[in-house]
């Protein structure tokens, strides 16, 4: 399910990533005092009295001079009320009111997204004195927060979270949503084109011509398929274009309303830590994947083709459950396999197992005698059901859930992947005291 988007924006070191850490309650945010400072990632999923909601940080978008900050600034906040469904304007609250933060304020004024000026720095619970002058913003209640020391947030996030939309239930499946992702100019313009049938998306070989999500409703043996052609998605410390940056949070989109990934990994570079980090966010927004192997015929002989194929599991043997194609977008060899691959890891994906056939896989494996102990106990596995699917959850009850650790849980998860028909889908293993 697609979740509100909260973009975060401000001049440099106003404490805009510190505020993001606050709220997402980690350290994911690289804090710095100094400008064009970057992190590896600026999207984070986090929740407020039960609403759920992903914050962007557009920290390490400005770069450049002065000048050219300037303009990214007033670019970035443009874009982040037309893609946002709600902003935070972070301005310093020591430094008080600047050039730079009244023309963004301005733009933000024509905004008819909910935008809340955020006052940082005010390190003083209760000094309402600093946020006097930014009432002359015109943007309305100036609210009075530390991100260092968290004075002030829960009032705002109390208001942020008020004036998201409804949440919308998940539409009826109709349709197997797919997301073609993968790094800058690794093919899947034109991987999207050969699955329609039809130049959909501009296809050339600069990184990042695709500067939108593209949506496209195949049929196919009377099953509907929502493709969406995707922005690369490459490091952050490279993306420095605010129209690049939303074009990375709307890939992300479309990734969170995904069913199945196409991963497209150009293999005449190689397979790179890039495709690890874009296969890394399919895994953990819980896609089903397909790796497509792109520009197989650029590969000269069979010992290119064998360093490849030395590398998928290296690289990525953390989706080590998705099925390998080698294909050629450009000359269209194993395209044809791809829509088969999908049904197969959307079939894993919605799969529903039967709380006796968990059970008797349970008591199969315990015939193994594989179990885990520690000081003098014994974990023992009693039963399990199935308590979610799209993607399957299992739930498994225990004497002492807490020595189940992750060697065991790679065992297990192993071992149900034997057992059951798990391809190309991602599964959650939960452990819970028996009664």
């Amino acid at each position: 399910m697609s979740l509100p988007i909260v973009a975060v924006v401000g001049r440099p070191n106003v404490g805009k990533s510190t505020l993001v850490n606050r709220l997402v309650q980690g350290q994911d945010a690289i804090v710095h005092a100094m400008r064009g400072v970057t992190r590896d990632r600026s999207y984070h999923r986090t929740d407020w009295n039960g609403r759920d909601f992903m914050l962007v940080d557009t920290g390490g978008i400005e770069t450049g001079s002065d000048d050219d900050f300037g303009d990214s600034i007033r670019e970035q906040a443009i874009i982040a009320a037309e893609e946002a469904d709600a902003v935070l304007f972070v301005v310093d609250g020591k430094t008080g009111v600047t050039s730079g933060d009244e023309d963004v304020a301005r733009i933000l004024q024509r905004s008819e997204r909910p935008v809340f000026l955020v006052v940082n720095k005010a390190d003083t619970p209760g000094d309402e004195s600093v946020i006097h002058e930014f009432w002359a913003l015109g943007l309305g209640q100036p609210w009075a927060i530390s991100a260092l020391h968290g004075h002030g947030t829960g009032d705002l996030l109390d208001e942020l979270v008020a004036v998201f939309p409804e949440a919308q239930p998940e539409p009826e499946r109709g349709e197997v949503r797919v997301a073609i992702i993968g790094r800058p100019n690794a093919g899947k313009s034109s991987v999207f084109n050969r699955l329609i049938g039809a130049e959909r998306s501009i296809v050339s070989g600069v990184p990042g011509t695709t500067r939108d999500s593209i949506d496209t409703v195949v049929e196919r043996d009377s099953v509907s398929y929502r493709l969406v052609d995707t922005a690369g998605l490459r490091r952050q410390s490279r993306i420095d274009e605010s129209v690049e940056y939303y074009s990375f949070v709307r890939a992300m989109r479309a990734i969170d309303r995904a069913d199945v990934a196409l991963l497209v990994v150009d293999v005449s570079e190689g397979v790179t830590d890039g495709d690890q980090r874009v296969a890394r966010f399919a895994r953990e927004r819980g896609c089903a994947m397909v790796v497509l192997l792109n520009k197989w015929d650029l590969l000269a002989d069979d010992e290119a083709r064998g360093r490849i194929e030395e590398l998928v599991p290296d690289k990525l043997g953390f989706v080590h459950y998705a099925p390998v194609l080698r294909v050629s977008a450009l000359t269209g060899r194993g395209v044809s396999r791809i829509f088969d691959a999908v049904d197969t890891v959307y079939a894993s994906f919605t799969r529903k197992l039967s709380t006796s056939a968990l059970n008797r896989f349970l008591s199969d494996l315990r015939e193994t005698g594989h179990t885990v102990s520690r000081g003098g106990a014994q974990l023992r596995v009693k039963y399990g059901t199935q308590t979610g699917e799209a993607p399957p959850v299992f739930t498994f009850f225990a004497n002492h859930p807490k020595l189940a650790d992750d060697n065991f849980r790679r065992y297990l998860e192993n071992r149900l992947r034997e057992s059951f028909d798990l391809t190309g889908t991602p599964v959650t293993l939960k452990f819970r005291q028996r009664d």
